[in-house]
């Protein structure tokens, strides 16, 4: 498999290929377009920001999604929050809703954990002894797609929990037991800094955790022609100056903002979002080092979310007096740091065009998961073409109907706003405009 990175196609995806499926999907085609191949199985391994963390994302499209830790939250339900039930569509839910709109066989199934780090998952180390790692050897995939928790991979500051040597080492075993299937024996003093004290050094863990010998099983179901992605994850507010921590409702999930100064540490979403860039972009590259297969591509889903502010779709400080009422989406949760339902539609669209090759703006006006989540179509179709852009695709060419539905929608749109503006008083704020 060749190691070759880049973001938006899959490279198991000819260009001709793709340019039929593409000119198929944006025709409205409806038989399945591999109607005598098997279906695809793919694998969404991550935390919160795959299964969503709350409705309508988290339960989405759950009936059409394998959540490989239901039964493991039903023996155990120390494993998540009480706020958070099982099953879980979330992300990989819309992503499902997307591939049968465009007429693609895809088995769609997730593990994840609340908070779980791509170390937690492969060492089992959450306390509820949920098997993770057992998930992801438990069949043969096509496509996995690894998430990292949130801070770490980013680098490494005084009071941030980000640990990227934890975020490359792990990258590079998970994407190797997932192609090769070895049986494996190591400390991680052998893999991060060669000595208890560098490796304590470099993670911040004690030297007995460094030194602690660790045996992973061989995985049966190893398949070296599986394509491995990694979903890069976006800036959080709550990091980037915000004005005040917040606490979360261990029964509701409600979350409050206590009014205590909240740290910064980075000075704009777009220097966050760079940080993280660079760090998904050296673990793949590490991870296609030692010929074990590598990483198929990297999601640039927190690059899509700085072009959707960018572009003047999404609200650019969460925090501000006029995030309400300016008539742009919120890509983020009111903590700060988990994807609303609008960027957890572009988590999702992003995921799409980067896996299968497919631009996502041929999802079109009528696209169902948005309508199911409370996205307007005009909505959907700015977030549509955020992703597409992001993933560098030309301009599909729809139907005439389509393409007349989408001026109107977007027409109706600018109207609104500009309506709103004329009847505001001189340093007034502008209505949001309604989903």
């Amino acid at each position: 498999m060749s190691t070759t990175m880049f973001s938006g196609t899959s490279r198991r995806t000819p260009r001709l290929a793709g340019a039929v499926l593409l000119t198929l999907a944006a025709l409205g085609a409806a038989a399945p377009l591999a109607a005598h191949a098997e279906a695809t199985k793919i694998l969404f391994v991550g935390n919160s920001y795959t299964f969503g963390r709350i409705d309508p994302v988290m339960s989405y499209n759950a009936a059409n999604v394998h959540d490989l830790t239901a039964a493991m939250y039903a023996s155990n339900p120390s494993g998540a929050n009480s706020f958070e039930p099982h099953p879980w569509g979330g992300v990989a839910g819309i992503f499902k809703q997307f591939t049968v709109q465009v007429g693609l066989d895809y088995d769609v199934s997730i593990s994840a954990r609340n908070a779980a780090s791509l170390r937690g998952q492969f060492l089992n180390t959450n306390n509820a002894g949920w098997d993770l790692r057992g998930n992801i050897g438990s069949q043969a995939w096509d496509k996995v797609v690894l998430q990292e928790q949130s801070d770490e991979p980013l680098t490494k500051q005084p009071g941030l929990a980000s640990n990227p040597a934890y975020f490359n080492t792990y990258t590079n075993l998970i994407e190797n037991w997932i192609h090769q299937g070895n049986a494996l024996s190591y400390r991680e003093r052998d893999l991060i800094g060669g000595t208890n004290a560098r490796c304590a050094e470099i993670t911040g863990a004690s030297t007995g955790t460094c030194s602690l010998l660790r045996n992973v099983p061989a995985n049966a179901n190893a398949n070296a022609n599986a394509d491995v992605y990694l979903y890069q994850t976006w800036a959080r507010p709550n990091l980037v100056n915000a004005p005040s921590t917040t606490v979360t409702d261990e029964d509701t999930g409600a979350v409050t903002p206590t009014g205590q100064p909240a740290p910064s540490f980075y000075p704009s979403l777009q220097a966050m979002t760079d940080d993280l860039k660079q760090a998904y972009a050296g673990a793949a590259l590490m991870a296609g080092a030692d010929g074990s297969g590598g990483i198929a591509g990297v999601a640039p889903v927190g690059e899509a979310f700085m072009r959707a502010i960018a572009a003047g779709v999404a609200t650019p400080d969460m925090y501000a007096s006029t995030a309400i009422t300016d008539g742009l989406l919120d890509l983020w949760f009111d903590d700060g740091t988990h994807a609303s339902k609008y960027g957890s539609y572009l988590s999702a669209l992003t995921l799409f065009g980067t896996i299968t090759g497919l631009d996502p703006a041929v999802l079109g006006l009528n696209e169902i998961a948005a309508r199911d989540l409370g996205i307007s179509a005009a909505q959907a179709l700015l977030l549509q073409r955020v992703a597409s852009d992001q993933l560098g695709f030309a301009a599909a060419v729809p139907e005439p109907e389509t393409l007349a539905l989408a001026g109107l929608g977007l027409g109706l749109l600018w109207m609104m706003r500009r309506g709103r503006q004329e009847r505001l008083p001189a340093g007034g704020t502008m209505p949001a405009v309604p989903a």
